[in-house]
């Protein structure tokens, strides 16, 4: 241990030295900088940063205008398009900055290089520049932030009545999605104090509105009608993110979070449009929640809305799937549930099944 100790103090001492030694050969070149040439390299590293910001800028315009159609995914929702105009705006005001800060920095560099016969001027104050370089970009900040939030009020105010609404719910590390049936097309109540092994959505069966809710491992959603999402989580932060959609939320547990849009493009549609006959729409988590976070991928399906309501008939209530929970309703709405959930009779109940699947 000694002698680690001295090592390190010998190691200190030499550094300390060296620096000596350097700050000496500082200070010398400054007592004698009437001696050494400098001007001449510096006028070479101005002309030198004078060719840099040409190439480097032309290189950015080129790179850009050639890559232009690969920075963007198609989009496939009206919110969408509202989205995209709000960043290609904000990234023309970026650039046009970037550009004319670049031009006046490299610029002054290179006009206020060093020359042994300029004296510096001072300059107390100068209220015109100090006011324009204050207005104009407040003026540009609030023009963005105002359009910005009428695109959020937009996608987060209430929907319409005619509106699908489809609950995500994240859990580590899986996506669900709870769909209302068609008999009453209404999402039923849930409390998270019900949650169990089977009841994973916490469906509250005193509701006559959830009798026929079904679970989906699939995100179906119909072309041209108004979607909200409303959206959950179980266990700790998740993030739904449907990037063709622009469409991301986060889920966060004991909130509920709402996303609300429309999709455009059917899936076949999108699969013309790309050529690709095996593209597939995708949910993914964006928020890190663990080790299985990779996993949380959740398939998207875009119908027709008649396809879509096709699909959703065909789907067999979460009750009519877990008949041993028909003892949580009330027994004045039994009757009720089982025309709603589709069980023909308590006496031979459907098989129970533990996690209801979507056909």
């Amino acid at each position: 241990m000694m002698s680690l100790i001295i090592g390190l103090g010998v190691v200190l001492v030499l550094g300390i030295l060296y620096m000596i030694f350097r700050i000496g050969n500082l200070v010398g070149l400054v007592k004698k900088d009437e001696e050494v040439d400098i001007e001449s390299g510096n006028s070479i590293h101005g002309y030198l940063f004078l060719v840099f910001t040409i190439l480097g800028l032309g290189l950015f315009f080129w790179y850009s205008f050639a890559h232009f159609k690969s920075y963007e995914l198609p989009v496939a929702s009206e919110h969408g398009v509202v989205t995209d105009n709000l960043f290609w705006v904000t990234m023309v005001v970026i650039v046009v900055a970037f550009v004319i800060i670049s031009l006046a920095m490299f610029w002054f560099i290179f006009k206020y290089r060093y020359d042994k016969n300029r004296r510096a001027e001072y300059i107390a104050d100068n209220h015109i520049l100090e006011i324009v370089w204050t207005i104009v970009p407040a003026i540009v900040l609030a023009l963005l932030i105002f359009t910005g939030l009428k695109a959020w009020n937009d996608i987060t105010g209430p929907a319409s009545k005619d509106a699908e609404v489809i609950e995500i719910i994240g859990q580590q590390f899986a996506w669900s999605a709870r769909y209302p049936g068609t008999k009453d097309n209404v999402l039923g109540h849930h409390n998270y104090k019900l949650i169990d092994a089977s009841n994973e959505f916490g469906l509250d069966l005193t509701d006559k509105n959830s009798y026929d809710d079904f679970k989906s491992l699939e995100l179906h959603l119909p072309k041209g009608k108004e979607i909200l999402l409303k959206i959950r989580a179980k266990d700790v932060l998740h993030s739904v993110f449907l990037p063709h959609f622009r469409v991301k939320m986060d889920a966060v547990p004991g909130m509920l979070t709402s996303f609300k849009f429309i999709a455009t493009k059917t899936t076949q549609e999108m699969r013309d449009e790309t050529g690709n006959s095996k593209f597939n729409y995708e949910m993914a988590c964006t928020e890190i929640c663990g080790k299985g976070h990779f996993s949380m991928r959740f398939l998207v399906v875009v119908d027709e809305p008649e396809v879509y309501e096709k699909w959703k008939a065909s789907q067999d209530p979460w009750l009519k799937l877990n008949p041993e929970y028909m003892k949580y309703v009330p027994v004045a709405l039994q009757e009720a549930a089982m025309i709603n959930a589709g069980i023909e009779s308590m006496s031979t109940p459907a098989p129970v099944s533990v996690v209801s699947l979507t056909k």
